[in-house]
């Protein structure tokens, strides 16, 4: 049966058509060779050409309802490493591009009438009308069918008719959501306005330009496309561009285009913007649970988005493409290759699109940052999404990296992270912490030696911070059996035994105590033996909580507390701060996260009291801050006191980012010296957006907000992060877990793998040499003089 055009089957592209059959099974095709491509952009004819290069005898078509010159926008960024890719895989597309790309290296940040520069970074654009007109010939050229406005098919007729069906119909992709079922989009609109212009000259640098108008704040995207042209996107939160008077519904741009070349004259030297069938719109991110069903794939912006901040959009299509024609080429089956360009395309996509939304979240919250001093604002820009960091931008261009680490106040030859930082009378030299973490390891709450060696080996290590694990105000409060306490005179003198071991030996390091009750999530058993499974049998103790809600379906039903109950609870709390003050720790942390007692008090999900403790958030804090005074009145004025929060229940109905903020001033206004912001653990059937530093934005926004010192968490792996974190403005200091367990000496290897030697941290005695990498092996050998070609 041979394919027609969309003409002569009903439906349309423009609205999502019903599914009227499944696909084809992809099980038993080796290499398909009647092809479908829906949609006209990067990713489709991209797609088209590599198909048809590699099996010239394939019958490939390709549908767009809109005319071949028909395009948005003006000029698309492609990176060495995509260029590579095409250079590999087509050189002759490769050999057209390089013809028509505008190159450059700098970045201009314009803030407050004054310009920074940070130079190396490495740009190539071309015209995206460019970039298809290339795509057009050569699928010419190889004998791919284009129809142009010609609306495609419905997608269960191609499925029929078809080996494969690529649906690269665009983020408004109409198969998609034909199959919405099988593939589960799901699609976020977020919180600016933005519009695409152009500028009838070229920008010599990679432009950022901020307005501070009457109305709001506004931003300006510029980079040159063309030696005679650059992309211009302008951008402002949805407030903002009410406010203004914009209009998404004028029957064009061109009055929009205007305002705002007026708006950012000193960017364009005075010079006009022009639209191309532009409209104010808003970004919206598609991710979908799986990418192929049958035999139909989604590629380029139908199966992902990210954000143009980041210039991926047609960075991921290309790659897209790439990827699924080497799978279709490597793999025996259709099913067999579809698996894999997921497998293979998904962790990337997932990465670019976690630094696209820190990208938009950053300039959503914009704002926050104004008033930062100008080098550190550009320098927080620029690691905006965290895949430029302090390392590389320091390679790239280090007199520029050098003023901001000047401007910040980091002495010569000084990492952040090895800068001072001081809370009340305690001057920590570093900005490291080692992270709370539970051991498991105590015998009736006492610690024993492996905490000595545990807390003894990490102070050693050379974190300015050290903090225990939660250390539990009675029996039970404990998590475990396993879980310390300090309730008991033997406990508190095995913790003075470590603090004493830690100041003695790791003169300079804090030793920070957390104090926590376990309330609806205690009497569970060891993490290796179940984690958050409850204890069997008569092992259980009776479990209490701000409400009666188990935390799991299998999990005991706490009893919710009384007043009674509470002002014990509250005592239990002072008592051991006082044993925590005999045990000359030098910091105490309050625990109001992860589901705990007093975490379950602050979330509207585990607090559901009808009396003064329970309903709006000003009485869910109530006990917390009732527990934070009665501690902070029997704890040293000079000792600090943080606390740790959960910024989002990552569940629906839950704590959000804003109430995080609210919380965190409630106990600033209380007296807390900083923020430990942490997140989830709350609810059970949470969904978490993991990640590299993924919580650290919850701890910027308060940071910002509050004008409290924050210390950031989760998945802070490297050095590279915590400098890039602190030097940015983001956190004050950085809790790290993971990498401490992995290697207790971490802080001293940031130093050394840094050539740093200086009062930031300090190799105990008989460490000393061990202060330098040892080699590993021979590194001289003599590189070839000649290279053959076959």
């Amino acid at each position: 049966m041979k394919p027609t055009s969309g003409a002569a089957n009903p439906g349309a592209r423009g609205t999502a058509r019903p599914a009227t059959a499944p696909p084809h099974p992809p099980t038993t095709i080796s290499h398909p060779q009647r092809i479908a491509i829906i949609g006209g952009g990067p990713a489709g004819l991209y797609a088209a050409a590599l198909l048809k290069r590699l099996r010239p005898d394939r019958n490939i078509t390709l549908w767009e309802r809109n005319a071949p010159d028909d395009t948005f926008g003006f000029g698309v960024v492609l990176s060495d490493e995509t260029l590579g890719g095409i250079e590999h895989a087509d050189p002759a597309v490769y050999e057209a591009l390089q013809q028509h790309f505008t190159r450059w290296d700098d970045i201009d940040i314009v803030h407050r009438n004054t310009r920074h520069t940070s130079g190396g970074h490495g740009f190539a654009a071309l015209g995206r009308q460019q970039l298809l007109e290339i795509l057009h010939a050569r699928c010419r050229e190889l004998g791919v069918e284009l129809r142009f406005r010609t609306e495609a098919p419905y997608p269960a007729w191609l499925a029929e008719t078809y080996d494969l069906v690529i649906a690269a119909d665009g983020v408004h992709s109409t198969t998609r959501e034909a199959y919405a079922q099988e593939f589960r989009p799901r699609l976020t609109t977020h919180r600016c306005r933005y519009l695409w212009l152009a500028a009838d000259f070229a920008f010599d640098a990679f432009r950022f330009e901020i307005a501070e108008t009457e109305h709001g704040v506004m931003q300006l995207h510029g980079y040159p496309y063309a030696p005679d042209a650059s992309t211009v996107i302008v951008e402002m939160r949805e407030e903002v561009w009410r406010a203004a008077g914009f209009n998404e519904n004028e029957p064009d741009t061109t009055s929009s285009a205007d305002r705002c070349a007026k708006i950012f004259a000193d960017a364009l030297g005075g010079r006009p913007l022009r639209a191309n069938k532009s409209t104010w719109t808003t970004f919206r991110t598609v991710v979908n649970d799986r990418w192929s069903h049958g035999n139909v794939v989604l590629l380029g912006d139908a199966a992902h988005t990210a954000h143009f901040s980041i210039g991926s959009g047609t960075k991921l299509a290309v790659e897209d493409a790439l990827a699924l024609a080497a799978c279709l080429e490597e793999h025996s089956t259709l099913a067999e290759a579809l698996a894999a360009y997921e497998e293979e395309r998904r962790p990337v996509v997932e990465s670019t699109q976690r630094a696209a939304r820190a990208s938009l979240e950053w300039f959503e919250n914009l704002p926050l940052y104004l008033d930062q001093p100008p080098r550190q604002f550009a320098f927080n820009l620029l690691t905006r999404s965290r895949r430029v960091t302090h390392d590389n931008l320091r390679l790239r261009d280090p007199h520029f990296t050098a003023a901001v680490e000047r401007e910040f106040g980091c002495p010569p030859a000084t990492p952040p992270m090895f800068t001072p930082f001081r809370l009340r009378g305690l001057t920590l030299r570093n900005r490291v912490v080692v992270s709370p973490m539970d051991m498991y390891s105590a015998t009736d709450g006492v610690p024993g030696d492996f905490h000595l060696v545990h807390l003894g080996a990490r102070a050693l290590g050379g974190a300015g911070l050290v903090m225990t694990e939660m250390v539990c105000v009675s029996p039970e409060g404990r998590i475990t059996p396993g879980c310390a306490g300090l309730y008991s005179d033997a406990q508190a003198e095995a913790w003075q035994r470590i603090a004493g071991f830690v100041h003695s030996q790791a003169p300079g390091t804090a030793l920070g105590i957390q104090l926590g009750h376990s309330g609806r999530k205690g009497s569970t058993k060891l993490m290796w033996e179940g984690m958050d499974e409850p204890l069997a049998g008569d092992a259980n103790w009776p479990l209490v909580a701000a409400s009666p809600i188990p935390y799991r379906p299998d999990s005991q039903t706490p009893h919710q507390l009384t007043r009674t109950q509470l002002a014990t609870i509250r005592e239990q709390f002072t008592a051991a701060a006082r044993r925590a003050v005999d045990a000359s720790f030098d910091l105490l942390e309050l625990h109001c996260a992860h589901g705990y007692l007093l975490s379950g008090f602050l979330s509207p999900l585990t607090n559901h009291r009808t009396d003064a403790y329970g309903g709006p958030l000003a009485a869910r804090l109530r006990f917390p801050l009732e527990v934070f005074d009665a501690v902070r009145e029997v704890w040293p004025e000079d000792r600090p006191m943080t606390v740790r929060i959960s910024a989002t229940d990552w569940a629906d109905g839950g704590t959000t980012a804003e109430d995080a903020v609210e919380i965190a001033r409630a106990f600033v206004a209380h007296g807390a010296d900083a923020i430990d912001v942490s997140t989830g653990q709350v609810v059970a059937d949470e969904r978490p957006e993991y990640g590299r530093s993924y919580q650290t934005p919850f701890a910027d926004r308060i940071r910002h907000e509050t004008g409290a010192p924050v210390i950031a968490v989760g998945a802070i792996s490297s050095w590279d992060d915590v400098n890039s974190l602190i030097l940015a403005g983001r956190t004050d200091l950085c809790a790290l877990a993971r990498p401490h367990l992995y290697d207790p000496n971490w802080t001293l290897h940031a130093a050394a793998e840094q050539k740093y030697e200086g009062p930031g941290v300090v190799w105990p005695a008989p460490y000393r040499a061990g202060s330098r990498r040892p080699r590993a092996g021979r590194t001289d050998a003599p590189k070839p003089r000649l290279t053959l070609n076959s």
